[in-house]
C-alpha cells in the first residue's frame, strides 16, 4: 500500500505501508540510533512526534514484551529507509511490522531518509502528516500546516499515570546493572513524578537501593512530602517544558527541602523552577551517540539524547553551575545547584539499550541523597 509523508513546508516523500493504516499527524525528527527502536517507540517523550529513523535498516531483531519502555509505543509514526520483514533473534515475538499494525501506528519504508534527514537539518523539526489513506499531496500539506504545534498540546497529561503506585516490577536478571554499587544498609524512600517516564529509569533507581512511588505529573508538592521521601526524580517526558506551569510550582516548593534529581524534561523543569529559561532547538538531538563533556572532570560520555528544547546556561541563578556540555552544538547537558540540593541532565544515563558511559550518574545522585539528613520531615513551611 502506498503511504505518504508530507511537510508543512511542501516537502512530500511517498513510499511504502509497512504499518496500520491510518493517518496521524505530529512533528518530525530525525534519530541517530542503529539499534533500540522498540525503546524509541514505546519512549513516551516521543508523544506527538513521528520519527525518521537515519539507520538504513530497522526491524532485523524484530520486536519483545521486555523492552518497552512502557506498556505501549507513544509515537505518531515511523519512516524508515529499509523495513526487514523477517526478523532475526532468539527473544523477538513480532515483527516490527506486526507490532507497530497491533499498536495502531503507521510507518512508512522505501523513503530517502538521507533526504529527509537533511531536510530537517536545514529547515529545522516540522509538522508532518503521514497517511495511507489521504493520498492527495495537496490535502495532506493543508493538514500539517493546520495542525496545532507541539507547544500546543498536552503531551505531558496524556502520558502521565492515573494514579500514585509504588514500582514493584521483579527484578529480571535480563535487566540487573551493574552500578558500581554496595548492597544498601537501608532502603531509601523515593517519589518519582511521572511525565512520562521510562520503565529502565524506575528499574536504576531501584537498583541504587531506592522503593520508588511514582506519582502523576499533576501531584502537589504537599502530597509528595507527606510521603516522607528522601529524594525526588523529575522524569522524562514530551512537549514545551515552559508550558507545565504547575509542575514547575511544585519543583519550586520542593527545592531545598528534599534533594531532586532531573533528566531529560526533568533537567528543563528544575531549570525553569530555579528561575531559568529554555527554548527550542532547531531540530532537536535524537539518537544513541552524542558526546557530552564533564565540565567538572573534563571526561567525555557518549550518551543517548532525545530532546527538542535545551535550558539557556546563561539564565541560571547564581549558585546553579553547569556541569555538562554538549560537543556537537555547546548546548547545556546538565547542571547542579548543590546549596539546593539539585542535580540535573539533559541526556539519558538509563539508556535501554545503550551506551551506559552516564551511569556513574546514578552513583553520584545516591551520594548527594546519602549526605541529605531528614532529622525532623520536611514541610512547606520551613521552607517559608
Amino acid at each position: 500500500m502506498e503511504a505518504i509523508l508530507a511537510l508543512e513546508d511542501g516537502r512530500v516523500f511517498r513510499g511504502r505501508s509497512f504499518g496500520a493504516p491510518g493517518e496521524r499527524i505530529g512533528e518530525v525528527v530525525f534519530h541517530t540510533g542503529m539499534t533500540g527502536y522498540q525503546e524509541i517507540l514505546t519512549d513516551p517523550s516521543y508523544h506527538g512526534q513521528i520519527i525518521a529513523m537515519t539507520s538504513p535498516e530497522i526491524g532485523n531483531y524484530g520486536v519483545n514484551p521486555g523492552d518497552g519502555e512502557s506498556h505501549r509505543p507513544w509515537a505518531e509514526g515511523l519512516v524508515v529507509r529499509e523495513c526487514s520483514p523477517w526478523p532475526s533473534n532468539w527473544r523477538a515475538t513480532h515483527s516490527l511490522s506486526q507490532y507497530l499494525k497491533e499498536h495502531e501506528i503507521p510507518a512508512l519504508s522505501e523513503v530517502d531518509t538521507r533526504a529527509l534527514t537533511r531536510h530537517l537539518r536545514s529547515r529545522g523539526a516540522m509538522r508532518g502528516a503521514l497517511s495511507t489513506v489521504d493520498r492527495d499531496a495537496e490535502s495532506l500539506v493543508a493538514k500539517a500546516r493546520n495542525a496545532p504545534r507541539i507547544d500546543q498540546l498536552d503531551l505531558v497529561g496524556r502520558v502521565s499515570c492515573a494514579e500514585r503506585y509504588d514500582w514493584s516490577e521483579p527484578r529480571d536478571p535480563a535487566w540487573r546493572t551493574d552500578l558500581g554499587l554496595p548492597e544498601p544498609s537501608r532502603r531509601r524512600r523515593l517519589v518519582a513524578f511521572d511525565f512520562g517516564v521510562k520503565r529502565n529509569s524506575l528499574r536504576l533507581l531501584s537498583e541504587c537501593g531506592f522503593d520508588v512511588i511514582v506519582v502523576p505529573a499533576r501531584t502537589q508538592a504537599e502530597e509528595v512530602l507527606a510521603a516522607a521521601p528522601d529524594a525526588v526524580f523529575l522524569s522524562n517526558g514530551p512537549g514545551d517544558p515552559a508550558t507545565l506551569t504547575g509542575p514547575i510550582e511544585t519543583v519550586r516548593s520542593l527545592i531545598g527541602l528534599v534533594p531532586i534529581f532531573g533528566i531529560c524534561l526533568g533537567h528543563q523543569l528544575a531549570a525553569l523552577a530555579l528561575g531559568g529559561k529554555t527554548f527550542k532547538l532547531k531540530f532537536g538531538h535524537h539518537g544513541a551517540n552524542h558526546p557530552v563533556k564533564d565540565l567538572r572532570t573534563g571526561s567525555v560520555a557518549v550518551t543517548s539524547q532525545n530532546h527538542g528544547y535545551s535550558v539557556d546556561p546563561a539564565s541560571l541563578p547564581r549558585g546553579a553551575r553547569m556541569t555538562h556540555i554538549s560537543l556537537n552544538d555547546q548546548t547545556c547537558e546538565g547542571f547542579q545547584d548543590r546549596e539546593a540540593r539539585v542535580m540535573a541532565i539533559q541526556f539519558h544515563p538509563e539508556a535501554a539499550p545503550g551506551p551506559h558511559d552516564a551511569h556513574p550518574l546514578f552513583r553520584e545522585f545516591l551520594a548527594m541523597v546519602g549526605g541529605f539528613d531528614r532529622g525532623a520531615e520536611p514541610s512547606l513551611e520551613a521552607q517559608t
